[in-house]
């Protein structure tokens, strides 16, 4: 037996629901993000389009592909939206084996494509995967899932610590392998942060995080690459043309700038001096072309991201969610540790990471997983908008119950 509903009914009740999401939109993260797309995107024309003329015989190769990217990114985004909380919640260990396989199979020689020296790409026809970019999301939701059902144990024992610890270090030990350093330090500084809301003992933190301190410069100094780029960090300008060329030529693009800059397009250092002009140090093409007043306007764009999401954070605590809010405080931290390494790298004060602007460098992969970040905040700020408005109209009935009693009593 088969229902058949009128479209005259069904369209009608599809464009209520729509509205009703609509309705419950945080349009001011929504308005941030869409802004730093859009300032990614004329960056990443501008920073290359000379690159792109060179190389590819084609000005606006760049733009295009960001645009393209920046759609899929969108319908990513939209997709994730419509998916409820509780799927994630529990599709967390899920995603976690699938994070582990991804990063095992990155490693495989014939998948795993290698760039600069790195394997960290799996090769999508259209595009390159990089399997790290959705190791941060996918890690995120298993330890706020963790963190739900083993908040207690995790409040008051060390094993309760540690036990979500050990898989960040799996992972965290396929992404040396590719290497990828900075996508390690994003994830465990990421996970700490979440382990910390989430009441660990605050010893047993400062205990692991000196410890992963230990860790990471027992690293540098072992590996021949990351020592160069440590000392090529703390002195540039002793090696200005070799070692230190990248690094002095993000300073003379940020101090060229200026207050107001040299205009959009007029950046010198991205005509073939600033290596990755168009990616890791988009950030100092944008100083040297929109100066101190550009920098002060993303800077300003990414501390509302943050702010949103820690607000949106407190919202899911006060509706009892705390999956929710452990996720919202996990991609606040995500994307505003992310960003902060690679204005802070532009600037010398931080050794390279090879990590991307969030929502504004080029990239398939950051821009993608980004934009699901953000679906992500979306959604949780939608669900308590409706628990909220649900909590309302359940006080009100009742007040309306009783009003009904007390006049009837009166009436009797």
């Amino acid at each position: 037996m088969s229902i058949t509903i009128p479209v005259s009914r069904a369209v009608p009740a599809l464009k209520r629901a729509t509205e009703g999401q609509l309705d419950k939109i945080d349009k001011v993260l929504l308005t941030t993000c869409i802004a730093l797309l859009a300032i990614g995107l004329v960056m990443v024309t501008s920073a290359s389009i000379s690159v792109a003329e060179r190389n590819l015989s084609s000005p606006f190769y760049y733009m295009q592909r960001q645009s393209f990217f920046i759609v899929l990114g969108l319908i990513a985004a939209w997709l994730v939206y419509q998916i409820r909380l509780v799927h994630w919640e529990k599709s967390g260990m899920a995603l976690l084996g699938f994070s582990l396989f991804l990063l095992v199979l990155v490693l495989v020689p014939g998948i795993g494509k290698e760039v600069n020296g790195s394997t960290r790409w799996i090769s999508l026809g259209m595009f390159n995967f990089q399997v790290s970019e959705a190791v941060k999301l996918f890690m995120i939701l298993y330890v706020a899932g963790y963190l739900v059902r083993h908040g207690e144990v995790v409040r008051t024992s060390i094993w309760g610590f540690i036990k979500p610890m050990l898989m960040v270090g799996i992972a965290a030990l396929l992404l040396l392998l590719e290497p990828d350093f900075g996508a390690t330090v994003v994830i465990i500084g990421t996970v700490l942060g979440m382990m910390y809301l989430g009441g660990v003992r605050f010893m047993q933190f400062v205990s692991f995080l000196a410890l992963f301190g230990a860790a990471a410069l027992l690293l540098v100094v072992s590996s021949p690459y990351r020592m160069e780029r440590l000392t090529s960090f703390m002195n540039p300008w002793a090696d200005p043309f070799d070692s230190g060329f990248q690094l002095t030529q993000s300073l003379i693009a940020i101090g060229t700038g200026g207050w107001f800059g040299t205009g959009l397009g007029g950046s010198v250092q991205k005509l073939f001096y600033l290596p990755e002009s168009h990616t890791d140090f988009l950030f100092a093409v944008l100083s040297e072309e929109l100066g101190f007043v550009g920098v002060c306007t993303v800077i300003a764009l990414y501390s509302l991201l943050f702010y949103r999401a820690t607000r949106i954070a407190l919202q899911a605590e006060k509706c009892g969610n705390r999956f929710a809010a452990y996720i919202a405080y996990g991609i606040g931290i995500w994307l505003a540790m992310q960003a902060v390494i690679n204005m802070g790298v532009n600037m010398g004060m931080l050794p390279t990471k090879g990590l991307t602007l969030p929502l504004m460098s080029y990239g398939g992969s950051s821009l993608i997983i980004s934009c699901m970040a953000i679906g992500l905040l979306l959604r949780i700020h939608y669900e308590c908008a409706v628990h909220n408005n649900q909590a309302v109209s359940g006080k009100s009935r009742k007040r309306s119950v009783k009003k009904r009693k007390r006049t009837r009593r009166a009436a009797a």
